[in-house]
């Protein structure tokens, strides 16, 4: 069988500058073709893939890259895949065979009429020279197909790679003086940041969540509903201090 000859060159991880392109060419609406390195885990190497998004690289497998033939959107790091198309191995020619030498044939002498024919003794019995040329034949051993580590390792089943889903986390933000915010992150990426909210919608949601939840959120309202009252309370008797005041000067 030809062998294969094994390429020198390995892949290279993508680099701050390789980011920088698939970045550009993403929101250019060209995702990017990348290849996997022996690195990838669950994905044969050489197998190719388009770069879909980027997320935090903090997260590590910020690389959401969509495998060629494949409709799940898969996690990896910048060391599992490359931007350099990897070089298909060439067979290697086999060498050729030289032409087998001609052996002269020796030329055997007449037998001479004066030679005595064997006697029956002398001869062997026909079914002996079978017997003894298939005792004088190496015992013929059955055939062990020898497996390579590269022929293991394309036998083995890929291992199935789960997609992260990221947490996500929503918090409500409320003052003193009544104003309520929203905040949502998908798992680091703040993706809402303080979106203005009523009162009366945190009071609503906190009505769909667990007692102890809704006892929170209604203890606050409260606190803030007071807070509110006593400051239109302050408002009012400055309000009428002015008046008096104005009341005085008209005079």
């Amino acid at each position: 069988m030809p062998s294969r000859t094994p390429s020198n060159a390995k892949p290279k991880p993508l680099s701050d500058n390789d980011l920088d392109q698939i970045a550009a060419e993403i929101d250019a609406g060209r995702p990017p073709m990348v290849w996997f390195t022996t690195a990838a885990v669950g994905v044969t190497e050489g197998r190719s893939g388009k770069v879909v998004s980027l997320g935090d690289p903090a997260d590590g497998d910020f690389l959401q890259i969509r495998p060629t033939g494949s409709k799940d959107v898969l996690s990896f790091g910048p060391t599992e895949v490359t931007l350099v198309k990897p070089q298909r191995d060439k067979p290697a020619t086999p060498p050729s065979k030289p032409a087998p030498e001609k052996k002269e044939q020796p030329v055997t002498p007449a037998a001479s009429p004066s030679t005595p024919a064997p006697s029956a003794a002398d001869r062997k019995p026909a079914g002996e020279a079978p017997a003894a040329a298939k005792s004088a034949a190496p015992e013929a051993k059955p055939a062990t197909a020898s497996r390579t580590p590269a022929a293991a390792k394309a036998t083995k089943a890929p291992a199935a790679r789960k997609t992260k889903a990221p947490e996500v986390t929503v918090t409500i933000n409320g003052t003193v003086d009544g104003e309520w915010t929203v905040d949502v992150a998908a798992g680091k990426k703040r993706t809402v940041r303080a979106v203005p909210v009523t009162g009366t919608a945190v009071a609503q949601a906190a009505k769909l969540l667990p007692a102890e939840v809704s006892e929170v959120v209604d203890g606050l309202l409260e606190s803030v509903r007071g807070a509110q009252e006593a400051k239109v309370q302050q408002l009012q008797a400055e309000l009428e201090q002015a008046r008096k005041l104005l009341d005085e000067l008209s005079d």
